[in-house]
């Protein structure tokens, strides 16, 4: 890709002073339409060092309101940052609904300059590009227009430009000795740029390749590259809007919407109940319950230090029935566990900054750095659950959510966590037995809600979505463990039982 760019492009100063007022314009008028419409945008700047990033950005922001964008210099890992997995540190930074957050290098650092230096080894590159893939589409299906600029120059030019900024006391600290190494073997670090772009260039964020020798034509180029991306996403958004507002009722369209229906039905009478096949009667007696939960939270203590010293994550996510058992059992698997070395996250609903991000946003900002536990009361599930029955996302969304999740549950494993999903099960008879003890005591009463009440109305859809659920997202990386909870001292049991022995397991593989 990079052979066939014509770097001798160049523009006069007449025709960029004549170009420039125009463009800055509709840049400025761009960006209120984006907010207006909510439409986050990510603008991302890579390149050759010395092609000049900081500067087109410098140049790029003067046409917008500072009060809309945010500018996000990526350098080498922190050390907060080095103890998560590679990519929680740009999820933290994607934009919210109606801002735009432009990217001074970005996550391909990890498949450039982390590959040139050998931080990033040839077998973890195509997980790192299936991370960078997987990332961009989610927050394009999402509404995220993702722009993304490949600044490029020659060897000659990149190095005169660096002996011009080594040669000025104010500008030498801008050159590193990485630079001058990645100047010297330039064409490997080129190969590199080429595998990037030809294995990153996608529908949902394409490249532009910025020709950078000449910096008037380069800015120009900048700036035409975001307007069109901006105006085309922006009449997009505008058409999928008409075109759902209109959505003519037809006879033909009925009839296949019925016949969907109908064979949606079939297909779930068909259909293997998961949860069906968990045995509800299982159960210890008091004297069981109370050895074997001693016995384990003592070894839970000792591995959670172990985990600690050897600096293994863990991501824990309970779900299941209200009243199924989820806080009784976080209590007993934390009770013994140092309160500094984790964390519980209860899932309640999206407050409004939450909403104004991709769902998965939220989760992200809470996942364990190395050693530490993260252990979440209703997670990211609720996504093909909840929101899918209640109506709060479209069906395309909780569709495509399983791959999401399933990537997202990939990167923690790839970073060396233990990922284990609890789906806390009880039948119909159980919880109400449950709902009614809430109610009749007055220290649990808070405990229990009319939502409560009216989610038992939808037993049967939630039982679908979950069979679903598990079907679609139990892998071997990221397992869902169906606990049997009618007996709350088996399923306590069970949950300490199945975390102890697969931190033991992972302990051994170090």
């Amino acid at each position: 890709m990079l052979e066939k760019v014509d770097l001798t492009k160049n523009i006069s100063k007449e025709e960029y002073k004549k170009k420039m007022p125009e463009l800055e314009a509709k840049l400025g008028r761009l960006q209120r339409e984006c907010k207006a419409m909510g439409i986050p945008v990510l603008i991302v700047f890579e390149g050759f060092g010395a092609a000049g990033k900081g500067l087109q950005i410098s140049h790029l922001i003067q046409s917008m309101d500072p009060r809309g964008f945010e500018v996000h210099p990526v350098k080498n890992e922190t050390e907060e940052e080095r103890m998560h997995p590679f990519m929680w540190r740009f999820w933290t930074k994607t934009p919210a609904w109606g801002r735009i957050a432009i990217f001074d290098g970005s996550w391909y650092r990890k498949v450039l300059i982390d590959r040139f230096e050998k931080r990033t080894k040839t077998k973890e590159l195509q997980a790192a590009f299936h991370s960078i893939n997987s990332f961009e589409q989610q927050l394009a299906e999402d509404g995220d227009l993702i722009i993304k600029l490949f600044l490029d120059i020659d060897k000659k030019e990149q190095k005169k430009r660096f002996d011009k900024l080594a040669k000025n006391k104010e500008t030498a600290w801008r050159v590193s000795q990485g630079d001058r190494e990645r100047n010297a073997r330039y064409e490997e670090y080129a190969a590199m740029m080429e595998d990037m772009l030809f294995e990153t260039d996608t529908e949902y964020a394409p490249w532009t390749i910025i020709e950078a020798m000449d910096r008037r034509f380069a800015t120009v180029k900048i700036y035409t590259a975001v307007i069109k991306a901006m105006a085309d996403h922006i009449e997009r958004v505008k058409q999928q809007k008409d075109e759902r507002a209109q959505t003519p009722e037809d006879s033909a369209g009925n009839e296949i919407r019925e016949i969907a229906g109908e064979a949606d039905a079939q297909m779930k009478e068909l259909q293997v109940s998961i949860l069906s096949k968990a045995d509800l009667s299982l159960n210890y007696s008091r004297e069981e319950y109370r050895e074997k939960l001693e016995k384990l939270q003592k070894k839970m203590e000792k591995l959670h230090g172990e985990l600690y010293r050897r600096r293994i994550p863990v991501v824990l996510g309970f779900e299941g029935w209200d009243a199924g058992g989820k806080g009784g059992a976080i209590k007993r698997l934390t009770e013994k566990m140092d309160p500094r070395g984790y964390v519980v996250n209860p899932t309640a609903s999206p407050n409004d900054i939450e909403k104004a991000h991709h769902y998965l946003w939220r989760f992200w900002r809470a996942m364990p750095k190395d050693g530490h536990v993260a252990i979440f009361d209703r997670t990211w599930y609720g996504r093909v659950m909840v929101e899918r029955i209640e109506g709060f996302c479209t069906t395309e969304e909780w569709k495509r959510a399983y791959r999401e999740i399933n990537d997202m549950e990939k990167d923690l494993y790839d970073a060396g966590a233990i990922v284990i999903k609890f789906w806390m099960h009880i039948d119909k008879d159980e919880q109400e037995r449950r709902f009614k003890e809430r109610q009749e005591n007055p220290e649990k009463q808070w405990k229990i809600t009319d939502e409560d009440w009216r989610n038992r109305e939808k037993w049967n859809l939630y039982e679908d979505a979950v069979n679903e659920m598990l079907m679609r997202t139990s892998t071997d990386y990221a397992p869902w463990v169906v606990v049997e909870g009618n007996s709350k001292y088996y399923a306590r049991v069970k949950v300490l039982k199945t975390v102890t022995d697969a931190i033991e397991k992972r302990l051994k593989e170090e």
